[in-house]
């Protein structure tokens, strides 16, 4: 039984799908169908039942899955302990973030952290925070940035950094004079909101608690493109106050606070308690708390 046909296993296991996983894993869907077989063959029992093109683990897959995590897992820690036994960062280390704080919270903690540790390999795997978290949970990331809180009893959580959601509306519209808006006021506005993740949860359920009706006249994946969308009058979005800086100091853009409502939010950092952390992932840690001091309760 070798690593590799173990990582294999548990990608397919994860994705439940044997082309996919071979993307993952930028391999041929035959190369880790042949993997599986043979692991099949060593182990003595089916790994998986299929069900039409869907695929599922046996019972036998289920216990290997569980016991494949924790050899996949201590194979990563090994190799980090060994890299970094002379007492200097060292290796690799994952880092779950989603794009927007990626692009406006952390560049220059990425940039500051390498200076200070080049034999760090950093990797950023992007995504909302409950993706995140269940990619900590299968061992794949090291730190966590998400939003808070998280109900996960095994996670160490350092908040490092609040923000609050703001109204962004182009210059020339007619609600841009105003020092702070009502809810009300954007009632009968084309919105642009995000397609997913904490930011839409918040705003539906704002609009939800006060029966306002809303009017999404969009829905668009990432940051920037809302920006370029509300800056060119296609409507009015809301969005933390640190993604729009840049375009707030070039008066592309206006930031106005909605009154009478609490749409502040906190990032925290997180890492598993259960597992040994590297001094990679302390280091990192420490930079980012030094960057962004601990909120106020």
């Amino acid at each position: 039984m070798e690593l590799d046909q173990i990582t294999a296993f548990l990608e397919v296991a994860r994705n439940q799908s044997f082309s996919r996983a071979a993307e993952k894993l930028y391999r041929t869907q035959p190369a880790i169908s042949a993997q599986i077989r043979s692991l099949e063959q060593e182990c003595g029992q089916k790994l998986f039942d299929r069900l039409g093109r869907r695929i599922f683990l046996t019972r036998a897959g289920e216990v290997l899955f569980e016991h494949g995590e924790k050899l996949v897992a201590m194979h990563r820690e090994a190799l980090q302990c060994v890299r970094e036994a002379d007492g200097t960062a060292a290796g690799k280390l994952v880092v779950g973030a989603n794009e927007a704080t990626c692009l406006y919270v952390l560049p220059q903690v990425f940039a500051e952290f390498k200076r200070q540790h080049p034999r760090v390999a950093v990797s950023i795997y992007r995504n909302f925070s409950h993706k995140i978290l269940q990619k900590m949970a299968e061992n794949q990331v090291d730190l966590g940035i998400v939003t808070l809180p998280v109900s996960q009893n095994n996670l160490k959580v350092i908040p490092f950094f609040e923000d609050e959601l703001w109204v962004v509306l182009p210059p020339s519209h007619r609600l841009a004079k105003r020092s702070w808006l009502k809810l009300e006021d954007l009632a009968a506005e084309p919105l642009i909101f995000p397609k997913g993740g904490h930011t839409r949860e918040l705003l539906e359920k704002l609009f939800r608690k006060h029966r306002d009706r809303l009017q999404i006249s969009m829905e668009l994946a990432s940051v920037e493109t809302i920006k370029k969308f509300v800056g060119v009058g296609l409507g009015i979005s809301l969005l933390s106050r640190s993604y729009a800086e840049m375009e707030i100091r070039s008066g592309v853009l206006k930031m106005i606070p909605l009154q009478g409502v609490d749409l502040r939010r906190k990032l925290g950092l997180v890492y598993r308690t259960d597992r040994h952390l590297s001094l990679a992932a302390e280091a990192f840690a420490e930079l980012l708390a030094a960057r962004h001091p601990k909120p106020a309760s």
